[in-house]
């Protein structure tokens, strides 16, 4: 009898230790990640970047802008997003946050590099690989 309450409570520590230890998704505002699905992803395309693109999307969800699991850090698109993006202020605010994803296409993604606009046609996401 004591082994199987020791064995069910030692489980239950191993269980709450792996679901603590385990990583979690970055949680974008959904209504930015909905206007950039809106206005970059095609997923009917035949165009090969077009499909590309979606498949990385469709990955990445919020590693669009994001970088790995937690969501307050941001990778360089999600960086200059922010910098025009209010997440609380602006997050019903579709013609702002359009014009702010045309702004930041035309923004390089590194020094010297292409925009951000420009991987974005390439198929490629904007931040880099999600992680």
């Amino acid at each position: 009898m004591f082994g199987r309450s020791r064995f069910a409570a030692l489980l239950g520590v191993a269980v709450t230790i792996a679901t603590g230890a385990s990583p979690r998704p970055a949680f974008a505002i959904k209504e930015f990640f909905e206007e950039f699905k809106a206005v970059y992803v095609k997923p009917d395309s035949a165009e090969a970047d077009d499909k590309a693109l979606a498949a990385e999307v469709e990955t990445a969800k919020c590693n669009v802008c994001h970088a790995g699991s937690n969501k307050k850090e941001r990778n360089t698109y999600g960086n200059a997003l922010a910098e025009l993006l209010d997440k609380k202020e602006d997050k019903k605010n579709v013609d702002k946050i359009r014009k702010a994803l045309d702004q930041v296409a035309g923004m390089p993604s590194a020094d010297g590099g292409p925009t951000f606009g420009d991987l974005i046609k390439q198929g490629k996401l904007p931040g880099g690989a999600a992680k």
